[in-house]
């Protein structure tokens, strides 16, 4: 996995990144407008096998022509990495092992709970905001990883 900072420099203006926040049953899926400066929600993918998951990742990248993907990196609040991170990790690489773009990590400590809190900002009724809380929750994982490169 590469850091942010070598991601940076394979990326090219004027192309789309797709951010990830893989839970253990549901993946959120997000996607930068061309200009990478804003991370919209996309959709929640249900994680039946890391293979599905692929197909369908390659399905997006191809559809929406996505040069690099953000992946959620689920770090303790100490800076420790848990069992969530070794998962994410596990997965991570199988996907960087099929699908031959630019792929990061991204510390995503508190992302589902800014989603959430953004969602009801907005005034996101609750069940709305649960059913879509794993994309915003990628969303968020992009936007910041984009405010990053964009710095």
């Amino acid at each position: 996995m590469m850091t942010l900072e070598e991601f940076k420099k394979k990326q090219t203006n004027k192309c789309r990144l797709l951010g990830l926040d893989l839970g253990s049953k549901r993946i959120g899926v997000s996607i930068s407008d061309e200009k990478q400066s804003i991370a919209t929600p996309f959709k929640t993918i249900l994680k039946t096998n890391t293979n599905d998951l692929i197909d369908k990742l390659k399905e997006i990248i191809n559809e929406y022509d996505i040069k690099g993907i953000i992946i959620g990196n689920p770090i303790n609040m100490d800076g420790s990495l848990g069992r969530s991170a070794q998962s994410v990790n596990d997965v991570s690489s199988n996907i960087s092992n099929k699908i031959d773009i630019p792929i990061c990590l991204w510390d995503e400590r508190l992302s589902t709970v800014g989603a959430f809190n953004i969602s009801s900002q907005l005034d996101v009724n609750v069940s709305k905001r649960e059913k879509n809380i794993d994309q915003s929750a990628a969303a968020f994982i992009l936007q910041g990883a984009l405010d990053f490169l964009n710095n």
